[in-house]
């Protein structure tokens, strides 16, 4: 059972096979820079540069790279956010044949020193404001060069000026000696190079490597290729059947998440669209953006929409330029899409929130809500070229159409295997009997006749209670169709009598008290939409969830908070 014909029925005119280039990241955005040289690449907070200016800032920074003995194959670790320097750095590794291992900056101190050492990186770019904590781990790793970049080299003008006098003032500026090297003096070393700068990489290539809980939940490097994220925004944007080139993609999902950097910024730019680049999501900044800039497209996890529909202001935000909705990185509920919809419907829009799903393993999105139609509950269907079929756990065996089992997705934007972890990879990437690589996703779903996909949740966050087998995304769904439910989170806890009981934490909307009268309207509406068997047996209430740092609703945090508790007692 694999499908892909959906295309032909729900995509009138839009080709469900594509092309692909045998060549790297950077030559497909050079190919745009060809089509829009006097277009917005990106702006930073009303700094903008042409598609041509920003193919010049790469090449001055790969010729500094060069310059400093970096060169083809080396790795190099980019800990920044959303910032001009963290995509003129990626492109430019790309183009002299480097691969970027993306990481968060706000990791912790060990966290930096695995990530740095699994991926052998031989130099660190990141912001001011980090800079301390890399020094400090820098002796443990074999890093070269620790390039240090500042906001303010991203804007001009007045912007510049008042940055500096104001959040800049309180950010330590290490001095640049020993390995410790200025962006900006990077570009100018690099003006000494004068040998060719385009190592003319292949679609095989490795061009970046993203770390994600993978499909067993623990931490590991991702190896995609230059194929892989030619072959999303491709996908993408045949999908997404909406991008104009000089309209604007807001890019507030980070560019070390495959939402982030293969979704906003490779296939907003190859596509000619103009990056918005937002370093630091905070709600107030988001809807001011929303209101001030208006852009065309933005795309998001679903706990970016909640958080935007607790906006006091937001009702009152014109919306009728959005082209493109986009939701990913974690389950979107019906509740919530039903919310988000009614919002665009008000707010003067025509267009839906379009749910898409995907892992890291294959960058991102690998499938796609149809522009003008959905079924609830789906999260759409495959991508050109991309193929999704329903397994039996465990194995390799295809399940019926409206049957649940594993998701396993085959096609060219799937990775090339994990960094340094052959048995992972081996679990990960399976070759059928039907001679095709296919990705077991770890996740349960199903899929129907028209090809439609339905994510159910991860496998192993399955809920085993008195012999019942209970999926928490389920009981989240009824809870959060209460009115007064911003989003909930429903956890197993170990019992001894029901080997795990359910625990269900909830965060009101607008802020509410979780008064007595709320308390019980809430037990009592979910009574009515979910099984004796399977209701909580205590509910939590609180101002807010913990969140992951990509923005997902932290259920492994909730759950090691309560194995805390167990063992106080």
């Amino acid at each position: 059972m694999t499908v892909n014909t959906p295309w032909l029925k729900f995509y009138d005119g839009v080709p469900h096979n594509l092309e692909y280039p045998d060549f790297s990241m950077v030559q497909q955005l050079f190919t745009a820079v060809h089509k829009y040289p006097n277009l917005a690449a990106y702006d930073f907070f009303g700094c903008k540069k042409t598609f041509s200016e920003f193919r010049a800032e790469i090449e001055a920074c790969a010729r500094g790279l060069l310059a400093c003995g970096i060169k083809k194959a080396d790795r190099v670790t980019v800990c920044m956010p959303n910032t001009p320097q963290a995509i003129i750095m990626i492109y430019a590794l790309n183009l002299i044949g480097s691969v970027a291992n993306m990481v968060h900056p706000l990791s912790a101190e060990e966290e930096l020193v695995s990530y740095i050492n699994d991926s052998e990186s031989v130099a660190v770019l990141t912001l001011d404001q980090f800079a301390q904590k890399l020094k400090t781990i820098i002796p443990r790793t074999n890093v070269k060069f620790l390039i240090l970049a500042g906001i303010e080299d991203g804007l001009a003008g007045i912007k510049k000026t008042l940055y500096k006098l104001t959040k800049g003032r309180k950010i330590v500026r290490l001095p640049t000696e020993g390995i410790i090297i200025r962006f900006t003096d990077l570009i100018k070393k690099g003006q000494t190079y004068t040998f060719d700068i385009d190592a003319k990489m292949k679609g095989d290539d490795v061009a970046a490597i993203l770390y994600s809980g993978g499909t067993s939940g623990t931490t590991k490097g991702i190896l995609l290729t230059n194929l892989n994220f030619n072959a999303l925004a491709l996908q993408t944007e045949a999908a997404g059947d909406c991008v104009i080139p000089g309209h604007i993609m807001l890019a507030v999902m980070p560019v070390f998440h495959g939402f982030g950097l293969g979704v906003c910024i490779h296939t907003a730019l190859t596509a000619g669209a103009t990056a918005l680049l937002i370093p630091q999501f905070s709600l107030e900044a988001y809807v001011k953006i929303l209101k001030n800039q208006k852009p065309h497209y933005i795309a998001g996890v679903p706990t970016l929409y909640e958080a935007m529909l607790r906006h006091p202001k937001i009702s009152k935000i014109d919306m009728s330029q959005l082209e493109g909705i986009f939701c990913g990185g974690d389950s979107l509920s019906i509740e919530l899409k039903r919310k988000v919809d009614t919002l665009l419907k008000n707010n003067g829009s025509t267009e839906q929130v379009r749910e898409g799903y995907g892992m890291t393993e294959s960058v991102t999105a690998s499938c796609l809500t149809p522009k003008k139609f959905h079924k609830e509950g789906s999260i759409g269907i495959p991508y050109p070229d991309m193929h999704f079929k329903i397994v039996r756990i465990g194995t390799q065996e295809t399940m019926p159409y409206g049957e649940e089992g594993e998701l396993v997705v085959s096609g060219p934007t799937v990775m090339k295997s994990y960094n340094n972890n052959e048995e992972e990879t081996k679990q990960a990437l399976q070759t059928h009997t039907d001679g095709k690589i296919w990705l077991h996703t770890g996740d349960l779903g199903s899929m129907d006749e028209d090809g439609f996909v339905y994510f159910r949740q991860r496998i192993k966050r399955m809920i085993v209670s008195s012999g019942y087998s209970i999926f928490p995304t389920q009981l989240e769904n009824a809870i959060e169709s209460h009115e007064d439910v911003l989003i909930s989170c429903v956890i197993g806890i170990p019992d001894d009598y029901k080997m795990q009981r359910l625990k269900a934490f909830i965060a009101l909307r607008d802020n509410k008290e979780a008064t007595d009268e709320i308390k019980m309207s809430i037990y009592e509406h979910c009574k009515k939409s979910i099984a004796k068997y399977a209701m909580p047996s205590e509910f939590e209430y609180r101002n807010e969830l913990p969140k992951t740092l990509v923005g997902k609703v932290a259920f492994l945090e909730l759950e090691k908070e309560e194995l805390e508790k167990l063992k106080g007692n």
